[in-house]
């Protein structure tokens, strides 16, 4: 909301339709009595009951719940909940605010869950409009008083309220509507781009006042994290929107968008090497976050482009020299090994070593390597863990100084190194054109921001990383997930063990032509199973 607007937290008195649910007052009289005392006037002590709540409470349950909360009554509603001191002020502000002539629909239940549909009207500064949504809730067992009780979550009150601390809100939107467009004047929006909500949400956040429009009146979200934008739900009144150009390219956003479907919990990010402009971000995650800029996450053997950087610029070996790949490799006491069948070969080359991504190749350095040179080489060279000024908020990625075990893991991409798609998608872009570009998603100009700086690669060092990405996308691992892709071509394949997950997280970085991108599907397995031809698919649309 605008500083200095008066701003309502939305609520109302609902009426609650109960006859087609069969909500009845005796049930409800019944549920809302249970202190020992029946509803018959007989005294006693109550049992407490275990085991799951019975058709008949989360009938009683909810519709007590459903009463209390339509009548205002904050305080009853919170106590029919498992977590009362959370409930109490969210259901407290809404019943005071802008809603009337709401009605709540019942469902039929699905064992403890309870959907419903909630109908009203929003009023605001003299405008009024009709607000609609579905929602629903859990009756569970109280872990002590053996009572059902509604798990309290703040979706109960609107399915978009996420955190604990979120309210909704009502008034001057806190920033002038903006209509983004891409780098061709194409118009953006989060109904053909689902993954740009977030996005477009902070991008009007930072610049729907640079962007030359005039706020209207809606009904949002205001989310507990004070770094995220409101979310906007109903516009009462249109304000003016600013044009506001982005680096994006709607066809391969459209890609991008089309491949992340394809694998849930993945994100991506192409960039164009030769300017930094970001071209497409997409994310398909269930918790709605934008990882693909704010994950912080191992990259597994995708960090060995920067691990082989290392090895070459400290003088360690080159492309074609020696890199041998045993079955197992020690440090400091820690036994790391290889993917499962992958063959020993002790007179392997570095790029051999990199097109087929053994890890003990790598590992086998670790003693040689100096604790600050890949954390030195990853922000002096690449960028990595920078401030980057990309337009809306980032993660700039993580490879600290490291020393025994920690630095044979950081050399495979495990341990304390921390990355996501954008970060890789840069690091791409910086082993093919030997130029740290800052990924950017607005022009630096609209606000003249000063990019993070780093001084990139030797020339020597950029044509062998060249030679081995381009002999990974044609002969090693990434080799049947780039097939048929023209023009100058290179990948990374890898995948990183999480703990308490059965399968690796999936990454995988490539670049065709100008257009680089990278992506990571948790729990996806090898960086081919998911990531490789989500990544290919994008470079196919640039």
């Amino acid at each position: 909301m605008r500083k200095g607007a008066k701003a309502a937290v939305i609520g109302s008195v609902f009426a609650v339709m109960v006859g087609g649910a069969g909500y009845g007052a005796f049930n409800i009289v019944n549920a809302l009595n249970d202190s020992g005392t029946t509803a018959s006037g007989g005294a006693g002590p109550a049992a407490v009951k275990s085991g799951p709540p019975s058709a008949s409470e989360v009938k009683d349950t909810s519709a007590a719940f459903f009463a209390a909360w339509t009548k205002g009554e904050a305080e009853a509603a919170a106590d029919l909940t498992n977590n009362a001191a959370r409930a109490e002020p969210l259901l407290a502000s809404y019943a005071a605010a802008h809603i009337t002539g709401v009605k709540i629909t019942p469902g039929g239940a699905s064992g403890a869950v309870v959907p419903y549909t909630v109908r009203a009207t929003v009023s605001y500064g003299g405008k009024s409009k009709p607000l609609s949504y579905a929602s629903r809730l859990k009756v569970v067992r109280g872990v002590t008083t053996g009572k059902a009780l509604v798990d309290w979550q703040p979706s109960v009150v609107h399915p978009q309220l996420a955190k604990m601390d979120d309210t909704l809100v009502a008034g001057a939107s806190s920033a002038p509507a903006i209509e983004a467009v891409d780098r061709d004047g194409k118009v953006l929006t989060k109904e053909k781009y689902p993954s740009l909500g977030p996005i477009l949400d902070q991008l009007r956040a930072k610049y729907g006042d640079k962007a030359g429009g005039t706020p209207g009146i809606e009904l949002a979200i205001r989310h507990a994290d004070q770094g995220s934008a409101d979310t906007s739900l109903l516009t009462l009144a249109e304000g003016r929107p600013g044009k506001l150009r982005t680096t994006l390219d709607a066809g391969v956003q459209a890609a991008a968008e089309k491949a992340v479907q394809r694998y849930p919990q993945s994100s991506t990010v192409a960039v164009k090497p030769s300017t930094g402009e970001v071209l497409a971000v997409a994310n398909n995650r269930t918790d709605g976050w934008n990882a693909a800029f704010l994950g912080e996450v191992a990259p597994g053997s995708t960090m060995k482009i920067v691990s082989a950087a290392t090895l070459i610029d400290k003088g360690l070996t080159t492309a074609n020299g020696p890199a041998p790949c045993p079955e197992s490799a020690v440090s400091d006491s820690q036994t790391f090994h290889n993917l499962k069948n992958m063959k020993p070969d002790e007179k392997a080359t570095l790029s051999e070593s990199f097109a087929r991504s053994c890890n003990t190749a790598f590992v086998k350095f670790a003693d040689e390597v100096e604790d600050d040179w890949l954390n030195a080489e990853a922000r002096d060279r690449f960028g990595i863990g920078l401030d980057w000024k990309t337009g809306i908020p980032s993660f700039d990625g993580s490879v600290p100084v490291s020393s025994g075990p920690d630095t044979a893991a950081g050399l495979i991409g495990q341990g304390q190194v921390q990355m996501n798609p954008l970060n890789l998608a840069s690091v791409t872009a910086t082993a093919m054109t030997g130029a740290f570009r800052q990924p950017v998603i607005v022009p630096l100009a609209l606000d003249g921001r000063e990019p993070a700086r780093a001084r990139g690669l030797a020339p020597g060092t950029v044509q062998q990383l060249r030679a081995m990405m381009n002999r990974t996308a044609t002969s090693g691992t990434a080799a049947n997930v780039m097939a048929g892709l023209s023009g100058r071509i290179g990948a990374k394949t890898g995948s990183a063990e999480v703990d308490g997950q059965s399968r690796s997280d999936s990454w995988f970085t490539g670049y065709r032509d100008d257009v680089a991108a990278a992506a990571m599907t948790q729990d996806g397995g090898h960086g081919i199973d998911a990531s490789g031809p989500l990544v290919a698919e994008v470079l196919r649309a640039g």
